[in-house]
């Protein structure tokens, strides 16, 4: 009968141990993220927010992480101001002669922070790593 030798498992027991505690902290680090992008966008979204009356400016909300079955989240940031998407997309004029440009706050915000994502997201992902496995 032939002698295999001697391993040590005791590193890949460290890592197995890593990797629960990453898949117990994953869901939390998800939420965490959306967060960020969430309120990243509302700094995004107020300053380009007309003032008029103020009102606008200061609705913009942020609503709860909601969990997708898929692992993934959701987060929405909405202003409740009934008005809020004539001064998005434009409007007609009251005498209907005329039309209103609108100020794409929003549209031009979400475009902004979507070419910044992947940078957000990969240092995030790179502060999770090293917690958990220290690369």
């Amino acid at each position: 009968m032939s002698r295999f030798g001697k391993f040590d498992f005791s590193e890949m027991e460290e890592f197995r141990d890593q990797l629960k505690a990453m898949k117990k902290a994953w869901p939390k680090f998800i939420k965490e993220c959306v967060e960020e992008l969430a309120n990243r966008l509302l700094a995004e979204v107020v300053p380009r927010t007309p003032v008029q009356d103020g009102e606008l400016r200061r609705s913009w909300t942020i609503g709860q992480v909601t969990m997708t079955g898929e692992g993934g989240a959701e987060i929405e940031v909405f202003n409740p101001v009934y008005y809020s998407a004539y001064i998005e997309y434009g409007h007609r004029t009251p005498n209907h002669q005329g039309w209103v440009e609108g100020r794409f706050m929003m549209t031009l915000s979400a475009q902004k922070l979507e070419r910044e994502i992947p940078v957000i997201l990969e240092r995030r992902l790179d502060k999770f790593l090293n917690k958990y496995i220290g690369r």
